[in-house]
């Protein structure tokens, strides 16, 4: 192994140069080049720890005493953060900064020999952001169904992130900013980030404003550039309105998401019982007003970025920015669609681990509502931070990204089991031919569980329910169709069972004959699909599982095909 050097400079007595590096423990940070390189506190402790002690081997048992003290941690967390500051030095061969001497412990090494006079300066305030590199990364297409996603990809970490934004966006534009450019690429120094544009919006494919995405179909696309960029399982992160597509995601296809991360987000975008803390059909219509007449301005920039609200720059990027996302029809749809949507019976059966950020001053989602979703989820963490900016870029930026780099390093493999989230399609009444049944069940992408007809999306059961309804009807048989959006359990060859189950049994014995019924729940997660229905009783029924509102299929609304 070749030894390299490491030495102090001259110019204060606790800093050290070694290749490209400057470290600077006393000012708790690590430079590149001049340039400051975004390292989590933990992180940044251990290399201080093993430099200040380079040349010689401290074994594991005292770095862990050292970094954590009094506190029980595995070994799989120091692990992880050599793993981490091994990638942040680009470590190879050839320069092996971090030795791992076998059963026992780490060394530092160091590197080519820098001279004070060589160190490089500190050419950025600790305080301004700073971006390692300006490129922008490649923009690729991914197909979901008949529509292009725009996706990019970044770094190569042991972990796959996909990055989910709220309300609207355009990713070359993500790259403009420099608070934003510097948030993406500390998500890429520990994961392969993975960021996208949702149909109708940036680079995607634009749709009418008729037809923009509703939850399932923003499922999809997620699905789709997934696969496009080979990822089998990813930490699943949704900003504002991102929250609830990840959420939902998060429930429906656990095997494919290794955690959820929700950063100043939502359940329910309106006011209502049970929820006092979204915006008044009022306010929301003043908003919708403001879209009208002044999109093309930095719109909602007080709420969402207050710090930098008066940045002219940040301005003149955000006005750009919302206009490069999304014509003016666009957002009005898609900030209607928005308010119609509810989670919150989804929350419950998210079974992954789960992180909650938010900020105490947030100014355009309450942080009750960050606390809302955290103990709705089980086992979820909540991290409550300082500061009045929403958009999590912007502010005291570090604060999210070490509290996200530090619950991932404890995160292992997704959670074992077969709960999962699914629109469950019971009926009764004539039997239904079995080929007609199959053939109904292939177009939606259902799947046929023994009675039932289960689906991964509440829009395609809808769907899938009235066209089985509407051939009974032509066949002249009677037909009562019910369903139900919860939790399953499904392993092996048993039959499928939960609380999804039961209730959509209950339900169907409150179905008239010849309707297709569903839940409150179907009805509030399928905001924006064109479906219409109309309210089968005021009273609730009563289940098992608590009392539930039915609302009756008026209308297909908008066609679709099997992918819709």
């Amino acid at each position: 192994m070749t030894q390299f050097s490491l030495k102090e400079t001259s110019t204060a007595a606790s800093d050290f140069s070694f290749g490209p590096f400057r470290l600077l423990p006393a000012e708790r940070q690590l430079l590149r080049d001049g340039r400051p390189v975004a390292v989590t506190p933990k992180a940044l402790d251990l290399l201080c720890l093993l430099v200040q002690n380079r040349g010689h081997v401290l074994s594991k048992d005292e770095i862990m005493s050292r970094l954590w003290p009094g506190a029980f941690v595995e070994e799989g967390n120091l692990v992880q953060h050599i793993s981490v500051l091994r990638k942040t030095l680009g470590q190879t061969a050839d320069c092996p900064y971090i030795e791992t001497v076998a059963r026992f412990g780490y060394r530092f090494w160091g590197g080519p020999e820098v001279t004070a006079a060589d160190a490089p300066a500190l050419s950025t305030p600790p305080s301004a952001p700073s971006v390692a590199a300006a490129v922008t990364p490649v923009t690729h297409y991914a197909r979901s169904g008949d529509v292009n996603i725009a996706y990019q990809v970044l770094g190569d970490g042991p972990i796959d992130l996909v990055f989910v934004m709220g309300w609207v966006s355009h990713l070359e534009y993500f790259w403009r900013e420099p608070h934003f450019a510097r948030f993406l690429q500390h998500l890429a120094s520990f994961a392969r980030l993975i960021v996208f544009d949702k149909r109708g919006t940036g680079l995607s494919d634009r749709v009418p404003v008729t037809a923009l995405p509703t939850l399932e179909e923003r499922m999809d696309d997620v699905r789709a550039v997934m696969e496009a960029v080979g990822s089998e399982s990813a930490v699943i992160m949704g900003v504002s309105e991102g929250g609830p597509l990840s959420a939902l995601f998060a429930a429906t296809y656990p095997e494919r998401t290794r955690a959820l991360v929700m950063i100043g987000s939502y359940a329910k975008r309106q006011r209502g019982r049970g929820y006092p803390w979204g915006p008044t059909s009022e306010e929301r219509d003043r908003f919708l007003e403001e879209i009208r007449t002044d999109w093309g301005g930095p719109i909602g920039i007080a709420a969402r970025a207050p710090s930098l609200a008066q940045d002219p720059a940040f301005r003149e990027w955000w006005a750009t920015y919302l206009r490069m996302g999304a014509s003016p029809g666009a957002a009005i749809a898609l900030t209607r669609m928005n308010s119609e949507i509810d989670v919150r019976r989804v929350l419950p059966a998210i079974n992954v681990p789960t992180l909650v950020l938010h900020r105490s001053g947030d100014q355009c989602l309450l942080v009750e509502e960050g606390r809302y979703l955290a103990s709705m989820i089980p086992g979820a963490r909540f991290v409550e931070l300082p500061g009045a900016d929403h958009l999590p870029f912007v502010g005291r930026q570090d604060e999210i990204l070490n509290a996200v780099e530090e619950f991932l390093i404890e995160v292992g493999d997704p959670r074992e089991g077969g709960r999962i989230l699914a629109t469950v399609l019971a009926f009764d009444g004539d039997p239904v031919p079995q080929p007609e049944l199959e053939r109904a069940l292939r177009l939606f992408r259902g799947e046929h569980v023994g009675r039932y007809g289960v689906f991964d999306g509440p829009a395609r059961a809808i769907r899938c329910a009235r066209m089985l309804a509407l051939r009974a009807v032509e066949s002249g048989l009677q037909l009562r169709v019910a369903l139900h959006t919860g939790e399953c359990h499904r392993s092996g060859a048993e039959p499928l069972s939960g609380a999804a189950v039961e209730i959509v049994e209950q339900l169907l014995l409150a179905t008239p004959p010849g309707q297709v019924i569903v839940s409150s729940t179907v009805r509030d997660l399928v905001a924006g699909s064109g479906l219409r229905f109309s309210r089968l009783s005021d009273i609730p029924v009563e289940t098992s599982h608590g009392p539930w509102r039915l609302y009756q299929v008026a209308d297909t609304g908008r066609h679709v095909n099997a992918t819709g």
